[in-house]
């Protein structure tokens, strides 16, 4: 959803060049991976270094991607908090953080930042199964996001230590500048009957919080549905649940920096983000409630 290409002479492509094998390049090569698996991340690593593909995949999500996500959803949508937005510096990345309640609530809520001049490659990590390991995986995670969906994130035990890479790479993304992450601190869609409840935050969130180092932008999202079809019908006979969108102002974490590097640290990191998330859910609750009555 952004179709700048990122100039290597500034500040180096996303793809770091420096001697040596790190975590992050061991992680396409990974044997623990299929074979399908390590093209799709070797395909979108390569993508990121400047040229043509990463201005065509910048152009189709920002062109296409926020188009139709905006049309197929607008009669139903509701936004709140957009002045609280920062100006969206092209050099500087981004992270927001949402609860997580339909498989397309972070569509939305990048696709209007993008309408407000969001010019940034866009990623959101996803579950590798599926996503990942399967060829309609790969052809969805291309026509639905324009490879957003990255990196993959694996629930498997016996491949939990494939996290610490994946983690590591969304980081390094963040370090390098010009990159928006879409991350949801409940780790998983929250299948509850209440909006307004979350699941415990992972402390991975906060990991990527605190190393990275970048804003850090709350969202409450509530109204969308897990059937695209259905989705889709409702907005344009306009018989859907209201779908309102709650931005909060960007989060001073400075305290938390000053704690230093640790476990508790990425749970206190982790807990902030899901409170800030949880006021701005009252406030959705208060919008919802003047809209229904």
């Amino acid at each position: 959803m952004a179709d700048r290409v990122i100039s290597e002479t500034k500040r180096g492509p996303l793809i770091n060049q420096t001697a040596g094998k790190s975590k992050v390049d061991d992680f396409a090569d990974d044997r623990r991976l299929s074979r399908l698996e390590r093209a799709h991340i070797a395909f979108i690593r390569r993508s990121l270094k400047p040229g043509l593909l990463d201005g065509a995949i910048r152009w189709c999500q920002r062109r296409l991607g926020a188009t139709w996500i905006h049309y197929c959803t607008r009669h139903l949508l509701h936004f709140r908090g957009l002045g609280r937005l920062p100006a969206f510096e092209p050099e500087q990345s981004y992270v927001v953080v949402s609860n997580h309640r339909s498989f397309f609530d972070m569509y939305v809520i990048t696709a209007q930042l993008v309408r407000r001049g969001l010019r940034h490659r866009i990623f959101f990590p996803v579950r590798s199964d599926f996503f990942y390991d399967t060829l309609s995986g790969f052809f969805v995670n291309g026509v639905m996001s324009f490879f957003a969906m990255y990196p993959p994130i694996f629930r498997q035990r016996q491949r939990a230590s494939l996290n610490v890479a994946s983690l590591a790479e969304i980081t390094r993304l963040l370090r390098a500048g010009g990159c928006f992450v879409g991350l949801h601190p409940e780790g998983t869609r929250n299948k509850g009957p209440d909006p307004y409840t979350f699941l415990s935050p992972q402390r991975g969130v906060g990991r990527v919080i605190f190393d990275a180092r970048v804003p850090v932008l709350p969202v409450f999202i509530n109204g969308l549905i897990n059937n695209l079809q259905r989705q889709v019908t409702s907005n344009f006979d306009r018989t859907g649940k209201p779908i309102i969108v709650v931005f909060g102002e960007p989060l001073d974490l400075t305290n938390l920096w000053e704690q230093g590097r640790g476990p508790n640290t990425d749970r206190m990191v982790a807990d902030a983000v899901m409170q800030a998330i949880g006021r701005l859910g009252e406030e959705e609750r208060r919008i919802r409630a003047a809209l229904e009555s």
